[in-house]
């Protein structure tokens, strides 16, 4: 037996024997929570083994993740999109609407439903190029009028206001030289030396401070995500008092 195997049956031999005692001592109760959350230690241990290496602990975990995110997903569409309003306007499944059928969703139902045909043989799956097409158009008309005003004119709006001697002032100065000599910087047209070489590795300096904030956010959020699991496993699973969660 390889070393790996001996872990592997070290580990679940652990979480038997620590849910056995949680049982036993009443920590946890046997009823439908208490199986929750043995089931949520076991799934979020079996992820963070991962740390050690890959082994069929975590890819039992991935899968089972993956495949109740597509369950999951796949009922908020049914239920509240494609039955209630879909099915039930077309064919007044809850005898609700007395008749009064709403024959215009035929024709997303059809687009929705050409998706599919990518599925299918070459011969039926041309089908599915004018639904993605409108999926694309729309998605595209919808999104591009509201990307350049939240991305380009929103960010332009606060290089554009007068500045004043106070810390607004400076803020929207700082502001202004950022945007300026970060475009400085992406333009290539002209070469870096002299004052445009300055004012790009002042563009530069503006870079890393933004990647650097970024960057710190990210690891923040992720910090608050293992706190919160750690804070679950110590104490809704081994019920440890600890103020700090």
């Amino acid at each position: 037996m390889s070393r790996d195997q001996l872990i592997f049956l070290l580990f679940l031999t652990l979480f038997a024997l620590t849910n056995i005692y949680l049982l036993a001592s009443e920590t946890l109760q046997i009823d439908a929570v208490g199986l929750g959350t043995i089931i949520g230690a076991g799934i979020t241990l079996s992820l963070y083994s991962f740390l050690y290496k890959d082994n069929p602990l975590f890819k039992f975990a991935e899968n089972l993740y993956v495949g109740v995110a597509a369950a999951y997903t796949l009922a908020q569409v049914w239920y509240p999109i494609i039955l209630v309003d879909v099915l039930n306007p077309l064919f007044d499944l809850n005898n609700q609407i007395g008749g009064n059928y709403d024959w215009r969703l035929i024709i997303p139902a059809f687009l929705g439903l050409g998706i599919l045909t990518q599925l299918g043989s070459d011969k039926i799956n041309w089908i599915s190029r004018i639904s993605f097409a409108f999926v694309v158009g729309l998605g595209a008309g919808l999104s591009i009028p509201r990307n350049i005003a939240s991305n380009i004119l929103a960010q332009m709006e606060p290089s554009m206001q007068p500045i004043t001697a106070d810390v607004a002032g400076l803020n929207l100065l700082l502001i202004l030289i950022g945007v300026v000599t970060v475009l400085i910087y992406f333009f290539y047209s002209v070469e870096h030396t002299g004052p445009v070489g300055v004012a790009s590795k002042i563009g530069v300096w503006f870079l890393m401070v933004s990647f650097g904030a970024s960057f710190g956010y990210t690891i923040m959020a992720r910090l608050s995500l293992l706190i919160g699991r750690v804070g679950f496993l110590l104490e809704d699973w081994l019920n440890l008092p600890l103020p700090l969660f």
